[in-house]
């Protein structure tokens, strides 16, 4: 059994965050954390602010297109 702390952590993860199951060809992970530590980041917060990016970008080519 885990710990109490461990059981508070993940009670307030279940509450607070939202997991998705990334699916990966082999190797893509190491290589996908190796540019993450290159730049400062942890493996998630690379593909939170990929994700971030991705859809700025694309929410504001088709506001362009729209104008």
């Amino acid at each position: 059994m885990g710990t109490a702390k461990t059981r508070a952590q993940n009670k307030y993860i279940s509450k607070a965050y939202d997991r998705i199951n990334l699916v990966l060809p082999k190797g893509r992970k190491d290589v996908i954390k190796q540019y993450a530590e290159t730049n400062g980041e942890s493996v998630n917060s690379f593909i939170n602010r990929a994700i971030d990016e991705t859809m700025s970008r694309d929410n504001a080519n088709k506001e362009a297109v729209s104008e």
